[in-house]
């Protein structure tokens, strides 16, 4: 089968297609024919191997020392079964799926095992599978944390980063939620992230962003690019404070949320359910989210898709077919 692989860390073009063995399932697999996937964030760190300093020498030891463990990267994809294992009850071959293959990736191929346990469910019936592929990962992280600071109707969620792939969900869902939306984002993709739901688009490119904001009782962080100490002027006594970019609490976080009726999270791993990917089937096929896809790439052109993502002004999700 065709597949790209990873041989080194570096830029986009350590990226190469070869040939490889096509996998066989285990009893509890299904085995998939991927029609579709996409370029995140978390693919662009692997290739690029960005992470903070402190964790440099963990990250290499969990994830390869000279190059990624799984060569073959991509943590999201549609497609058809073409074979299930002995053990397979919830799926059947012939079945249309997307799913997220997580720490394991192995997406950027014609074919994936995945075991029947994981986060996969029947596709949309009104989605592309270049739509449906662009669900798993941004979808779910949005919608895990915004269930994490318990969103009720009637709040005020401000979302920062309101065009990517997380934040163009998290403005739908808080929508979807009951929320006042307010969306931060370049003047550019204003209109986009209007016609997603939100009430109020500012541009962060103005001199006068910050004298706009109000009071939120919700401040949501999808890109990693505004500092805490800015955001917790702008956050209600008992606000919420959450950012999906950094597993670590900075110091004035953990002094806000213990010397104030504040809540800090900060990301983490999101459950590995199958749960989260049927609630959100049910949004997109009654109309409530809509996935956005900027750019579509085939599978050949898999650097040139990672090019445009390390430029870092993606709308929505970058999508790939697989032929």
């Amino acid at each position: 089968m065709k597949a790209v692989i990873c041989s080194e860390y570096g830029p986009p073009d350590v990226l190469q297609i070869k040939e490889v063995e096509k996998p066989i399932p285990k009893n509890n697999e299904i085995l998939v024919r991927v029609r579709a996937t996409t370029v995140t964030a978390a693919d662009h760190r692997l290739r690029s191997f960005t992470v903070p300093a402190v964790a440099w020498l963990p990250a290499r030891i969990v994830l390869g020392i000279r190059r990624p463990r799984n060569p073959i990267l991509g943590v999201e994809l549609s497609g058809e079964i073409e074979a299930v294992g002995s053990e397979v009850k919830r799926f059947k071959k012939g079945d249309l799926i997307f799913a997220a293959t997580l720490a394991d990736f192995g997406a950027y191929a014609q074919y994936k095992c995945l075991p029947e346990n994981g986060p996969i469910a029947i596709k949309p019936a009104n989605s592309t599978f270049e739509e449906a592929a662009a669900i798993p990962i941004g979808a779910r992280t949005a919608l895990h944390f915004l269930k994490k600071g318990n969103i009720m109707r009637g709040q005020k969620v401000l979302v920062y980063g309101a065009s990517g792939s997380v934040g163009t969900y998290a403005v739908q869902l808080a929508r979807y939620f009951g929320a006042v939306v307010t969306g931060v984002c370049s003047g550019k993709n204003a209109e986009l992230v209007k016609s997603l739901g939100a009430d109020k688009v500012l541009d962060y490119a103005k001199e006068d962003f910050t004298q706009k904001l109000e009071l939120y009782d919700m401040i949501f962080l999808a890109v990693d690019k505004w500092p805490f100490s800015i955001c917790n002027k702008f956050l209600a006594e008992k606000g919420i404070f959450i950012d999906v970019t950094n597993p670590v609490k900075s110091l004035s976080m953990l002094w806000v949320s213990l010397t104030s009726p504040k809540r800090i999270i900060t990301s983490e791993n999101v459950p590995n359910s199958a749960e989260a990917l049927n609630f959100l089937k049910g949004l997109v096929e009654s109309g409530e989210l809509k996935p956005v896809i900027d750019r579509t790439y085939p599978l050949e052109q898999m650097v040139e898709a990672h090019s445009y993502v390390d430029q870092g002004h993606k709308r929505g999700n970058v999508a790939i077919t697989v032929d």
